[in-house]
This record gives C-alpha cells, sequence and structure tokens, in this order.
C-alpha cells in the first residue's frame, strides 16, 4: 500500500509537468509559447488522456485551419481550457489578441484583425465591407475586379450542417456556396463580427465563432 500511495504522489507531482511539457512542444510548432499550465486530480488520468484545465499562453502562431481543428481534437480530452495569443495568422489572415476556451465539447474563440489585415489576406483589388451580424451570421458586401470590371455583391457567412459557408445573395448567384472551414470532429454552430477599434484607434472588426467537438 505505501509503494501505492508513494507512485501516487509522484504522479501527482511529475505528470502535469510532463504533459505541460508536450503541450508546449505541439503548440510551440507553430509560434512562440510563453507558458502552460495543466491540472488534473488524479493526475493519472494523464496517461489516458484527460485533465481538469489547460491554459496556453503564446506570443505569435502561424497556423491553417486543418492544423488548429487537428489541436482542438487532440485536447478532446480536457475538460476546460483557455488560449491565448498576441498574435495569430490563421491561414492568410492576420488576427490580434486572439483567445480561444473549452467547456467539455463546446468551442469558442475570438479575435481582433484590422480592416488593412483583411485587405492583405484578400489580395489586390478586392475588398470586404461588414453589413451586419446576428443569429450566428454575418452579412458581407464584397468587391473586386476581373478583367477591369468592377462588381460587388452581398454575401452571407454562416454555420450549415457544421461547417462554415459563405452563400451570395441574389438572383443570379443565390445557388452558389463556397465552403471556409470543415472538418469531422469540429462542427461549426455560429460566428460573428462587429466593427471595433484597435489600439491607436486603428479600424478593424472583431471575429467570434461558436463550435463544439464531435
Amino acid at each position: 500500500m505505501g509503494v501505492i500511495v508513494l507512485l501516487l504522489i509522484l504522479a501527482q507531482v511529475f505528470l502535469p509537468a510532463i504533459a505541460a511539457s508536450r503541450v508546449r512542444a505541439r503548440v510551440g510548432r507553430y509560434g512562440t509559447v510563453e507558458s502552460v499550465v495543466v491540472k488534473a486530480w488524479p493526475a493519472v488520468e494523464l496517461l489516458w488522456g484527460r485533465a481538469e484545465s489547460v491554459r496556453v499562453t503564446a506570443g505569435s502562431l502561424a497556423i491553417s485551419p486543418g492544423q488548429t481543428a487537428k489541436l482542438l481534437w487532440e485536447a478532446h480530452g480536457v475538460e476546460r481550457m483557455s488560449v491565448t495569443a498576441a498574435n495569430v495568422k490563421e491561414g492568410p489572415l492576420q488576427l490580434h489578441e486572439a483567445s480561444f476556451e473549452k467547456h467539455g465539447d463546446a468551442l469558442k474563440g475570438q479575435a481582433w484583425t484590422s480592416q488593412a489585415d483583411v485587405k492583405a489576406a484578400l489580395g489586390e483589388g478586392f475588398e470586404v465591407r461588414l453589413l451586419r451580424s446576428g443569429g450566428g451570421q454575418v452579412e458581407v458586401s464584397a468587391g473586386g475586379g476581373l478583367f477591369g470590371v468592377r462588381a460587388s455583391v452581398d454575401a452571407v457567412a454562416r454555420a450549415q450542417g457544421g461547417k462554415l459557408v459563405v452563400r451570395p445573395r441574389g438572383l443570379l448567384l443565390g445557388g452558389l456556396q463556397l465552403t471556409l472551414f470543415a472538418d469531422p470532429h469540429v462542427r461549426v454552430e455560429g460566428v460573428g463580427a462587429s466593427a471595433a477599434a484597435g489600439a491607436g484607434g486603428v479600424a478593424g472588426y472583431r471575429l467570434e465563432m461558436r463550435a463544439s467537438l464531435h
């Protein structure tokens, strides 16, 4: 019995630190990690991939939507998780003041991006203007030039069947649909956006997304 108790004590001391080191290594593939805190009781749960909570503080990350979904699924055994990062390059879009929370299977993320960041992600000659947001969807006006002809169209980004899709409004283009994000383990439930100024009054947007793990 004494040996078992000693092993449990040693596990409680060392396993969270080992798990934190593994989390740091995995997230560190995509940038700089400032701190990782892992809590589990009893700590032996970590051997089966379960933990009470994980808190990650990062500096700058560069990660694709697919890589993000993979990290989320790897953390499906964590009851509560929070991740904050000063800067995140999510695909072509630069995000700032990013935060992410996981409670059970429920996921929520938010970040700020500037109008200049959005323009850079879209490419030369294209632009997007926020029209309204509510009910888990975002409506924008998108404009650009093709073969010297400029045109604009209103479009709605929303969750559909667990995917994040965008669909143009209007009779001619209403049947078109573009999938922005889809993953078998992450079910998108809603998105939101609002105009918000950043540091120094820089014009931009506060973005939000709600999802769940499956």
